[in-house]
């Protein structure tokens, strides 16, 4: 199968809305068994295997790396399973959300894949169908494996350091928001997150990525976490589509310092909050106590 990943890493929902999508699902999932699958519109890429195959298949532990998360699926038998490493990739795409529900009710115009199970219906609703599921016979073989080949470290990863921050920005000529929304560097902090996040640090969105120091990469890097972490517990940002597998939407959008509040006072210093656009995204941050 054919995959083109080029922008896969920029869509949202990101890492807390993931996150918050996989701790909601993960004890409920653990131990079904697939009954049947529904395939709807056809999404970012094809599922990859005859839905049929996936019949009897029992899930394992749910996971999530980066943006993605990783089902693992194995056979009814594990001594006559030819694939006892493989399962389902997931990805929401740009605005999708997972349910899983004992009656779920007939499927909409946007409920493009259905896993039915013991447990229930596992449904990927998806307006706009940037979202996907994807069959691998291993989260260490294709396609999984080419389209998790990019990621940068995870956020929360114990030995992902300070000093492993400054390094991997270190020579690079880019604004730090800009590679930090990459996701080669480290994964799953979008637009909201960064703007944040940088405004914690009290660093300008458009400062050069090889001029932060390293005490600034250590104030970057916990301001990260205390973010995306603080996100996850208010369960994520809804500005559109989003909501947990409970049909929650988040909340984390009604505490943020600067994202969408141009031209509002900074709660920090009292300067005023700018917008500007970086690669067609909007960017917030506070031209007084965020510095270059």
């Amino acid at each position: 199968m054919a995959l083109k990943t080029g922008h896969h890493n920029l869509a949202m929902p990101e890492l807390p809305e993931v996150e918050v999508t996989r701790a909601s699902l993960a004890d409920r999932l653990q131990g079904a068994q697939v009954r049947g699958v529904r395939l709807g519109k056809p999404l970012r890429w094809p599922l990859g295997v005859a839905p049929e195959q996936l019949h009897g298949r029992q899930a394992g532990t749910l996971l999530r790396r980066g943006k993605y998360l990783w089902l693992p699926l194995a056979g009814s038998d594990p001594a006559a399973d030819a694939t006892p490493g493989a399962g389902l990739l997931l990805h929401l795409g740009m605005s999708g959300s997972l349910n899983l529900a004992d009656t779920p009710g007939e499927p909409g115009p946007h409920d493009h894949f259905e896993l039915h199970t013991s447990r229930g219906t596992l449904r990927l609703t998806d307006p706009r169908r940037f979202g996907a599921v994807v069959w691998s016979d291993a989260l260490q073989a294709d396609p999984a494996a080419k389209l998790l080949a990019n990621l940068g470290a995870e956020p929360f990863d114990p030995a992902f350091t300070p000093l492993q921050l400054h390094a991997a920005l270190r020579g690079r000529r880019t604004p730090i928001k800009a590679a930090l929304l990459a996701g080669d560097v480290v994964v799953g902090a979008g637009n909201i997150y960064v703007s944040e996040a940088l405004h914690r640090a009290g660093i300008d969105p458009r400062t050069r990525c090889g001029s932060l120091s390293r005490p600034r990469c250590e104030r970057l890097l916990a301001a990260l976490r205390l973010t995306l972490a603080r996100a996850i517990d208010l369960g994520g940002s809804t500005l559109r589509d989003f909501k947990d597998a409970h049909g929650m939407a988040g909340a984390f959008q009604d505490e943020a310092l600067v994202y969408g509040r141009e031209g509002q006072t900074c709660a920090r210093c009292g300067g005023t909050i700018r917008r500007i656009v970086q690669a067609q995204r909007s960017t917030y941050f506070c031209g007084g106590c965020q510095r270059r």
